[in-house]
């Protein structure tokens, strides 16, 4: 379970565990974490978990949010990632992360982000984008896998993971690209407009909201505000894109 660490300069303050949907932050008593400072909003943040996956969004405070030294509005976080609150920190720590990372996955795996950009990607085969899967490479809107836990690679004592889908752009300037949905999670979109993130569970593909008024639509359907789960061949509408998800054996 994830969880974060609560401290002040270095001291420690309390530890919240992220049991539930969404956990407040902010100086009204009411809050999940109150924190009594003029420098922080009655209602200043919120973390919304969903599985095992967690996102922080600012909630228009006077003096902002920070992740990591960055001023954040929304913000899909990673192990590690430090929050700041005023004079606050809360370090988020995700032990399915470390448990991995000790298993003998690599850190690595959730720390490194890939962008993809059209030049890199015009002649780029299935081959080349494994090969190309650590350096700075957009195809947009379809953006950017986000760090988070990796696959199991053959330990008998790892979780099933879903077999491996691709996504392929149907309209667009980028039409025909594919991306390869090896990671566990995927943001695809433009951000600041409608950003949505797919996330490779045991038992399959799921597609979430995280930003913009619109949600994402499968097959002509608003998925809503839930984590919706993705079918071989569904389409799906985003950021004035139409992409189709299907599952691959190679």
């Amino acid at each position: 379970m994830a969880k974060l660490i609560f401290s002040l300069d270095g001291a420690f303050l309390g530890e919240y565990p992220l049991d539930k949907d969404r956990l407040t932050i902010g100086r009204r008593p009411t809050n999940d974490i109150p924190i009594d400072n003029l420098a922080v909003s009655g209602q200043h943040a919120e973390v919304v978990t969903i599985g095992n996956d967690s996102f922080l969004e600012d909630l228009g405070s006077t003096n902002g949010t920070m992740v990591n030294g960055k001023t954040i509005k929304k913000h899909i976080l990673q192990h590690g990632d430090v929050i700041e609150i005023g004079k606050y920190q809360l370090k988020y720590v995700n032990e399915a992360a470390i448990n991995a990372a000790t298993s003998g996955s690599s850190p690595d795996d959730f720390e490194k982000t890939m962008v993809f950009r059209p030049s890199a990607m015009k002649s780029a085969s299935a081959d080349e984008q494994a090969r190309m899967q650590n350096t700075s490479v957009q195809v947009p809107p379809v953006a950017a896998p986000v760090p988070g836990p990796a696959p199991s690679r053959g330990d008998a004592t790892g979780p099933e993971v879903a077999p491996l889908a691709r996504i392929q752009v149907l309209s667009g300037p980028s039409t025909g690209k594919e991306l390869v949905l090896n990671k566990a999670l995927v943001t695809l979109g433009k951000p600041g407009i409608q950003v949505a993130v797919i996330t490779r569970r045991p038992h399959g593909y799921f597609i979430t909201h995280v930003e913009g008024q619109n949600h994402p639509v499968v097959n002509g359907v608003s998925v809503g505000a839930q984590a919706h789960p993705l079918s071989d061949h569904d389409v799906i509408e985003l950021a004035g894109v139409k992409m189709e998800f299907y599952l691959t054996t190679t």
